[in-house]
């Protein structure tokens, strides 16, 4: 039992030399480690603040649209969500009983200017006769008198037709900006009253704000890159089928949240588009500065060790080096390689598990991933 035991026991061991020799001559001369890799580039990068911080799009003007007088509401000119133009007609208010109020007003200066008429003429002939001593001091007074109430009734009746014709035009409520229609808050036929009741609201989309808040920290460099430069916004959001819509920062808040250490700052968009509404929430990617001539490979080819970040290179005999680096900002899944690495040289993204300096790879395709752990 013992003999047998004992040539078991060297057979194993046997079995596990030969087959360690034979995967180093595999390794040797064979296809190599299977790996995934990628060249390191060189290409300019945007300095942005990381993590991108949540905004909202708030609407660039908001209008609040109120009768300014009372009547039956006769008729409304838009649709709910209709985008409308400055200077297009919305609401009708009845204008019958602002025609008729004009009517009168019209008719009743007519009467008074009439009136002031032939007080003027009174007046001249009274004017004359006194002259002549033919009417006293008191008859001559009064008759100047008459004539300057009768004055001073057209005034007020020229006041009174310019209120009523004013009226009249309140009758077509026209909007004041251009915009988005909100929910109908009165229908036709309603009766509205001046000027507590809220027909609609009206958002400006176009252009369009986002509202952000970033940490105080970059409050400093924010402002130093204003001073030279219009700072540069993008904005990503869910379920987006359009290109990241990008805008200006505009505007910076005079004070720092002292519950949140946070500044608010806004930034401007076009929205030709319409890609962003208002409440909507989304991404805000800010643009401090750009590196310039920057070496970038893909995040996942640096590793982290004991000594450092590092990345396997791939050399021309197609051994792997372990190289450490000096790592910089991440950007869009690639990374700022600062030191260690030139354009154009090759590092392993994936499988770096099996892998030390000097082991021979085999270098594959993207469209065939090798998995990290495979045997």
């Amino acid at each position: 039992m013992k003999k047998l035991l004992f040539l078991s026991t060297f057979a194993l061991a046997a079995a596990m030399l030969a087959n360690g020799c034979s995967r180093g001559k595999n390794n040797a001369g064979g296809a190599g480690v299977p790996v995934l890799a990628a060249r390191a580039v060189e290409t300019n990068v945007p300095v942005q603040i990381d993590p991108p911080p949540v905004g909202h799009v708030m609407p660039y003007t908001t209008v609040t649209v109120r009768p300014q007088i009372g009547g039956i509401l006769s008729e409304v000119h838009f649709k709910e969500g209709q985008e409308v133009k400055q200077g297009d007609l919305l609401f009708t208010i009845d204008p019958r009983p602002s025609q008729a109020a004009l009517a009168a007003a019209k008719a009743a200066l007519a009467r008074d200017r009439a009136q002031l008429e032939n007080a003027k003429i009174q007046f001249d002939r009274e004017q004359k006769l006194f002259g002549q001593k033919l009417v006293s001091q008191d008859e001559f007074d009064t008759s100047r008198a008459g004539m300057d109430a009768l004055q001073g009734t057209v005034q007020s009746d020229e006041a009174a037709v310019t209120n009523v014709a004013l009226n009249l035009e309140f009758t077509a409520i026209r909007s004041p900006i251009d915009g988005v229609t909100g929910g109908l808050q009165f229908y036709q036929g309603n009766v509205v009253k001046a000027p507590d009741d809220t027909l609609v609201t009206i958002n400006q989309i176009h252009p369009i704000y986002v509202e952000f808040g970033v940490p105080e920290q970059y409050l400093p460099e924010i402002k130093r890159q204003m001073r030279d430069k219009t700072l540069q916004v993008a904005v990503t959001f869910e379920n987006m089928d359009v290109p990241p819509p990008h805008g200006e920062l505009t505007f910076i808040n005079n004070t720092v949240d002292t519950t949140t250490d946070l500044i608010q700052l806004k930034a401007t968009f076009p929205n030709e588009d319409r890609a962003l509404w208002p409440g909507q929430f989304v991404h805000v990617m800010l643009t401090l500065s750009e590196l310039t001539n920057a070496v970038t490979v893909p995040s996942q080819a640096v590793q982290t060790g004991q000594n450092g970040e590092f990345v396997y290179v791939v050399k021309p005999d197609q051994t792997v080096e372990e190289r450490p680096v000096t790592i910089g900002i991440a950007w869009q899944g690639m990374t700022v390689v600062q030191k260690g690495l030139n354009p154009g040289e090759t590092a392993v993204t994936d499988g770096q598990l099996r892998l030390t300096s000097g082991v021979k790879v085999s270098v594959k395709p993207p469209d065939q991933p090798t998995p990290t752990n495979a045997p």
